[in-house]
């Protein structure tokens, strides 16, 4: 895939970096970082690190101040369905992030750029940059556009398993179950394509690192079809 100009990524995120080279940083993933052997690339893990706890923090802040009534548990449960690699990828491809992460051959050829551990990987690292590059508020301004915004729709995918789960129950439909279609990749790299399935009717389909990622896509995949 040809690689598209990062000042068109800056466009799409509404953020300008002072320092071009932290936003190459964030994307570059390491397969590629490996691949130059004169001008060698940093990856972006170390910023990814530090975007983690500052999305973490930004996070805790917002559901803190807008959930009076919450428990500390029911806090800790919903910013862990908002953070994690499902939902940081879906947020990132609503930008079309995965379009721009420089990747090594090999990993391009093993379908690196739709893998949800990559994406949301460099959606923290993005968010890292961004804090180092101008500080906390547009580091928060960023996960309020990015992550915490239109929660309505994305708390449809957060909880896709069971809102189907109650929806499919309260029609008196059959029991709804998921099933394992094939596994993909090495051990090391392995992902899990997953149906969810009515009876033997296909009413979804996902793929995940991890069989209850894939069946949280499958199960979102199934609402919006049910919806539409």
């Amino acid at each position: 895939m040809q690689q598209k100009p990062i000042e068109e990524l800056e466009k799409r995120i509404e953020y300008h970096f002072k320092n071009k080279l932290l936003l190459r940083q964030a994307l570059t993933h390491s397969s590629f970082a490996n691949e130059q052997k004169i001008n060698k690339y940093d990856d972006y893990e170390r910023l990814e690190f530090l975007g983690d706890a500052v999305l973490e923090l930004v996070t805790s802040e917002f559901l803190f101040r807008e959930n009076a009534k919450m428990t500390e548990g029911q806090l800790t449960k919903m910013r862990a369905s908002m953070v994690c690699e499902q939902a940081l990828a879906y947020c990132a491809r609503e930008f079309g992030l995965e379009e721009y992460i420089l990747l090594g051959r090999g990993e391009e050829m093993t379908g690196g750029r739709t893998k949800d551990s990559i994406i949301s990987d460099v959606m923290e690292a993005l968010i890292g940059a961004v804090y180092v590059d101008a500080g906390m508020e547009a580091a928060k301004g960023f996960i309020h556009r990015f992550v915490l915004s239109d929660l309505e729709h994305k708390q449809l995918f957060y909880d896709a398993k069971t809102i189907l789960q109650e929806r499919l129950q309260r029609d008196g439909s059959e029991s709804l179950r998921y099933a394992l279609i094939r596994e993909e990749g090495p051990d090391h790299d392995k992902v899990f394509v997953v149906e969810a399935r009515i009876g033997e009717k296909k009413i979804g389909e996902g793929q995940g690192r991890t069989k209850k990622a894939a069946e949280q896509q499958a199960a979102y995949q199934a609402l919006v079809s049910l919806q539409g």
